[in-house]
């Protein structure tokens, strides 16, 4: 028995909830469709199929054993894909999502070479903060930053980045410096909310190789990371923004590092996208391309 062309002829049968619909889409003969997936039942010892005279309806064991198959076969099809598309231009429409800082900084600023490079892709980018669900909002591919839950998401990691504690001199000079990490709590501080939690995060560092989560008290909140950096500027409060983000501002003294002993944990960077999906040649060009413009990026750690 071809396990390979069963497999095929069982998720058609599915698909189609019919023997003769699969059969006449397949090209074969009703009898051969209804013989392959009755030996694919007695090779697994299972049965797959409870038939009807109106309808099919799958086992438990069918519903897994066909969930199997979808991905064997989707994986088959993106392999063979991957090659015969090897010397064609990609095309077609990708709808990328990435958070507005790193769109601004990184993305944006280098976007004419991926334009030119592959002119046939229609390239539609969201910039947003909050967690975005890829197949429910039909997005191709996304650039997140954290720690990754999904498990659905094939993730690449193309970087990592930092916090750094930074305040504006005038509001260093007004209130102080401080010098331990327990100093924090007798100093404003602006608040962060996050779009994908939505709570104010609290500031971790890395205290004789533990992480130490510290509380803040902000009477100042906010949920926009420009927005939040701008408060800095301003003397607001202290600030624990992305070094990539501040670093401009560290350069030209509008900000200054606080705290430089104690670092924060390492952020993962990471381009995600769903595994059940056939992945585009549009895709797989972006999430290079995405991959080596984080890479090169001064200011972000490499991260694989």
């Amino acid at each position: 028995m071809d396990r390979l062309q069963a497999m095929r002829i069982f998720t058609r049968v599915v698909e189609a909830n019919s023997f003769n619909k699969a059969a006449e889409k397949l090209s074969l003969s009703r009898s051969s469709v209804t013989t392959i997936v009755k030996n694919l039942e007695d090779f697994l010892g299972v049965r797959l199929l409870y038939r009807t005279t109106r309808r099919l309806n799958l086992t438990v064991d069918g519903a897994a054993y066909y969930e199997r198959c979808q991905r064997i076969l989707a994986d088959i099809e993106e392999t063979e894909a991957r090659f015969h598309s090897a010397s064609s231009q990609p095309r077609g429409k990708l709808r990328v999502d990435m958070s507005g800082a790193m769109g601004r900084l990184i993305v944006f600023p280098r976007l004419g070479e991926f334009q030119e490079r592959f002119p046939d892709v229609d390239l539609s980018i969201r910039l947003s903060d909050r967690a975005v669900d890829l197949i429910q909002e039909g997005i191709d591919c996304a650039i997140r930053i954290g720690e990754l839950e999904d498990s659905s998401l094939i993730a690449r990691r193309i970087g990592l980045f930092k916090w750094i504690v930074c305040a504006s001199p005038e509001f260093l000079q007004r209130y102080g410096e401080p010098r331990r990490i327990e100093d924090l709590s007798d100093y404003r501080s602006v608040g962060y909310i996050s779009n994908r939690t939505g709570r104010a995060t609290n500031w971790e560092f890395i205290v004789d190789g533990e992480t130490r989560s510290v509380k803040m008290t902000s009477s100042l909140t906010v949920n926009d990371v420009d927005a939040y950096v701008t408060c800095g500027l301003k003397g607001l409060g202290l600030i624990r923004p992305p070094f990539c983000i501040a670093q401009p501002y560290l350069e030209s003294g509008q900000l200054r590092e606080v705290l430089p002993k104690w670092k924060a944990p390492l952020m993962p960077i990471s381009i995600v996208y769903p595994q059940n999906r056939q992945v585009s040649s549009a895709v797989r060009v972006f999430v290079d391309w995405a991959a080596a413009l984080f890479d090169e990026h001064p200011v972000l750690l490499r991260g694989r």
